[in-house]
């Protein structure tokens, strides 16, 4: 079984934990990551993209001219999608992305990424993410002690000092071990954690 260093807010190794073969031991599944990634993409779309088609846009259906003998055009109406100003013939209309995915699908696709942050050395597990306050200081000082740039830090909710103080850290993410998804994981160089994080993130993942 494989184990992790949990460390204090200064460096020095705490403890060694066991993880879970379960889930660092499970073989990459490409093509459920790209599926789990897509999905979170998807349901975080607004869809909120609208034309107006022609029965939407101003205009009157008065026919414009006589239908022969002005060496014009034949024409219907002004709102014709042809016409300037005219109505958006199959345009985009508000609509709903989301779909959902089976749990254990992601699931399976949030174990394979989890191991291949620790297989890359990029795990990091904390004692505690506890801040004096919600300061972007102080939690800019954190992770950069730790030479880590970009981060997806996992505590729980509760830690509103730490929220806060990472809410304007460019580049770093702070989410709650339930809400941890395949594509944050991804987009983050780094894992950091809370050792209560970590083991609720884990039970999460049996």
């Amino acid at each position: 079984m494989q184990k992790a260093k949990v460390i204090d807010q200064k460096g020095a190794v705490k403890a060694e934990i066991d993880l879970p073969e379960s889930v660092f031991g499970y073989p990459a599944k490409t093509n459920l990551i790209y599926e789990a990634t897509i999905n979170v993409l998807a349901n975080r779309r607004r869809g909120t993209a609208s034309t107006k088609t022609r029965a939407e846009v101003s205009g009157s259906n008065r026919k414009p001219w006589k239908q022969k003998g002005t060496g014009r055009a034949r024409a219907g109406a002004t709102r014709n999608p042809l016409w300037r100003k005219g109505g958006i013939t199959f345009g985009p209309k508000p609509r709903d992305y989301a779909y959902s995915l089976p749990k254990e699908a992601k699931r399976t696709a949030l174990r394979a990424v989890l191991a291949d942050k620790f297989g890359a050395g990029r795990l990091l597990i904390l004692e505690d993410l506890a801040l004096s306050g919600p300061k972007t200081k102080e939690g800019a000082a954190l992770l950069r002690g730790f030479k880590v740039g970009s981060a997806l830090v996992v505590d729980a909710a509760a830690n509103t000092h730490l929220f806060t103080a990472l809410r304007n850290v460019p580049k770093v993410k702070a989410v709650d071990p339930a809400r941890v998804n395949t594509h944050d994981v991804l987009a983050y160089d780094w894992l950091v954690a809370g050792r209560d994080a970590f083991a609720a993130l884990m039970e999460r993942l049996r």
